[in-house]
């Protein structure tokens, strides 16, 4: 039976390889209505190669509009993705629930909410919001491991109140929204026992020449060409984020932004660093951490103090290989929390010239050894004698704090190395029969 072109198939063809989606559920009516056809279409097939499964809510059906029969689909979908171990893109374009369904929709929301619950940590999931979301559905669409929105995109709590950005990505159009779907499925792994597999083609002994000051810089020069994605750029709570390729692994990359208050560490910024080790270590991939901070945000609240805690778990309790770099500055507590040897760090690296200290110099003079302040010798020389021996980073590394202090330009190759030494980490500990007897 022929079937009429709608939205939904046309954004179908813009996700999958040609030729290679299977729909499923494709004659599934709305309950009650013979002559309309179910208002999200459900189906898996080839992105760039590999197998993924997609539920895209279809305006020309009805608006979009999500029932009981749609959640059914989706959540048929979702148990074929987990046992096939494939990623899952939703498509969000919707003017929200079928009301007349009553509190059955709203069961059918929950069955949803439930459904991308269970399936975290286990395979990725990918939320492209192409129209309206809101609600329940808005909900649904922030649970996904990383949300993309296109031009024009409505994400609403409440009829009467638009929500705070969710995104990770924002693009012009629908067609860039799909092309950076599928350049994220073909970079993550397809599930949480998979290995990402990425192309090396940048020479890992390459030395850095971009500038410390500009932290964006760093971070792709340290990256393989053209590698890294930096997820939420707009977003200006002094963390970055990134999806990249350092020696040709997938590695998350966290780093502090000095441009935004001098890389001070705030709640927003916390939470969003610690999300994306929690990603991270869900599908094994490694993450390299660096830091350049004055310390914590002075406006920081109850709330910022609960997202410090988030934080420090995440880096404590993440399998995965984790490598942190002190760039320049770590004074204070963003130094334990961004991934400190003490928090689990595999491997504490610095530049040559960084500063680790608990407090500023010029607080720690102000508070400690201000009776070193002569008239021979000003605040500014005591300070500087100060950044340079007590909170040297050669004085972290004689406490063991620090494992090594590399010249910048050699920061990508030692990366580099530590990554490949760690390559083995994501299987696992190695177990043992017994041991070998000295007889």
């Amino acid at each position: 039976m022929e079937r009429t072109q709608t939205k939904g198939n046309v954004k179908i063809s813009l996700l999958f390889d040609q030729g290679t989606f299977v729909e499923t559920g494709a004659y599934v009516k709305r309950a009650g209505c013979a002559e309309e056809y179910e208002g999200v279409i459900c189906g898996y097939g080839s992105v760039n190669g590999k197998l993924a499964f997609a539920f895209v809510q279809d305006s020309d059906r009805m608006k979009g509009a999500f029932d009981a029969t749609g959640a059914k689909k989706i959540s048929a979908l979702y148990k074929k993705a987990k046992a096939s171990g494939a990623p899952v893109i939703g498509v969000f374009d919707s003017a929200g629930a079928l009301i007349p369904e009553g509190s059955a929709v709203l069961s059918a929301y929950g069955s949803l909410l439930a459904d991308v619950s269970a399936a975290s940590g286990i395979i990725p999931q990918i939320s492209v919001i192409c129209g309206n979301c809101s609600g329940l559905g808005a909900v649904a669409a922030g649970m996904f491991d990383i949300k993309i929105a296109a031009d024009g995109a409505n994400v609403y709590l409440s009829a009467a109140e638009k929500s705070g950005d969710i995104a990770d990505f924002h693009c012009k159009d629908e067609q860039e929204a799909f092309a950076r779907a599928r350049q994220l499925i073909t970079m993550l792994p397809s599930n949480n026992m998979d290995v990402a597999c990425t192309n090396e083609t940048d020479d890992p002994e390459r030395a850095v020449a971009a500038t410390l000051q500009d932290t964006d810089a760093l971070v792709k020069d340290v990256c393989d060409a053209d590698s890294a994605l930096l997820l939420g750029a707009g977003h200006k709570d002094g963390m970055l984020t990134y999806l990249a390729s350092i020696g040709g692994v997938l590695t998350g990359v966290i780093a502090t932004d000095r441009a935004q208050n001098g890389g001070k560490l705030t709640e927003r910024g916390a939470r969003r660093a610690a999300k994306h080790v929690a990603l991270c270590d869900s599908f094994n991939i490694p993450v390299v951490t660096l830091v350049d901070s004055d310390g914590i945000d002075p406006a920081c609240t109850a709330c910022g103090v609960k997202a410090y805690g988030a934080l420090s778990a995440a880096y404590a309790s993440a399998a995965c290989a984790k490598v942190t770099v002190v760039t320049g500055r770590a004074y204070g507590a963003p130094f334990v929390l961004l991934g400190s040897l003490a928090q689990g760090a595999d491997m504490a690296l610095a530049l040559e010239g960084a500063t680790i200290s608990p407090m500023t110099p010029a607080a720690a003079v102000a508070f400690l050894y201000n009776d070193e302040i002569t008239a021979d010798k000003s605040r500014a020389q005591v300070e500087a004698e100060y950044a340079a021996t007590k909170a040297s980073a050669l004085s972290a590394a004689e406490k063991g704090d620090i494992d090594d202090i590399v010249p910048a330009e050699e920061l990508r190759a030692r990366l580099c190395a530590a990554l490949y030494m760690l390559d083995a980490k994501a299987e696992g500990p190695l177990s043992r029969r017994h041991t070998t007897l000295s007889l």
